[in-house]
């Protein structure tokens, strides 16, 4: 395999300042619904980047379960590797990468924990089979082998028959990331891509085009 000779040519699109909504989370609803209609598989999953204590960063790929003028919301074990990180700080960031598409978009903000009332909501909306292998799992956690994963999860399966309610695991939640800044990109021809940036200033944004 030659990495070097791996290349596409881009030029599907065009990202220009007076096709975009001032507003960039109404800009990023736009996108997410035309990669919705375009058939990207899960088009809501986004590439969560935090840092630990230690200034280590990570990054893993969660899904997005809610988005309003206040952020975007994604749900998880509050005892797992990327809540820790977030307890210690706050600022992370998001990539939304639609290759299909040749588009990303970056974001960047801070993450603060979503009200308990709407984590049960969602935790009651959920697959049973997702409720209970919240319970099952120690987010992050070793465990000697696929099969004692598996016992945990029985276990959860005969304390919630069929049938009743599962109620929200104590130590499962939601975080809302407060966007400071966006970046949308669109691949050009020529790697001249199109990149325009967001960053707020007090109650509005700011526009700016990035060169490639």
């Amino acid at each position: 395999m030659d990495l070097g000779e791996m290349r596409e040519t881009y030029g599907l699109g065009e990202l220009l300042e007076d096709q975009v909504d001032a507003d960039p989370v109404q800009q990023f609803g736009i996108w997410l619904a035309q990669a919705a209609e375009a058939g990207l598989h899960e088009p809501n999953a986004m590439v969560l980047a935090t840092v630990d204590p230690g200034g280590r960063p990570s990054a893993r790929t969660v899904l997005l379960k809610g988005l309003d003028e206040r952020g975007f919301v994604f749900y998880t074990n509050q005892q797992s590797r990327k809540a820790d990180d977030l307890a210690a700080n706050p600022a992370c960031a998001l990539v939304f990468p639609w290759h299909a598409m040749e588009r990303q978009v970056r974001v960047e903000g801070v993450a603060s924990k979503v009200p308990s009332a709407e984590v049960d909501a969602y935790f009651a909306a959920r697959p049973r089979g997702s409720q209970l292998g919240a319970w099952a799992s120690q987010q992050s956690q070793p465990v000697d082998s696929r099969e004692e994963l598996d016992l945990q999860y029985a276990s959860y399966e005969r304390q919630w028959p069929e049938g009743t309610e599962i109620a929200t695991p104590y130590f499962w939640g939601g975080y809302r990331i407060e966007p400071v800044a966006f970046e949308f990109w669109q691949g050009r021809v020529g790697r001249l891509h199109d990149r325009l940036q967001y960053k707020r200033s007090g109650d509005s944004w700011q526009l700016q085009r990035l060169q490639p």
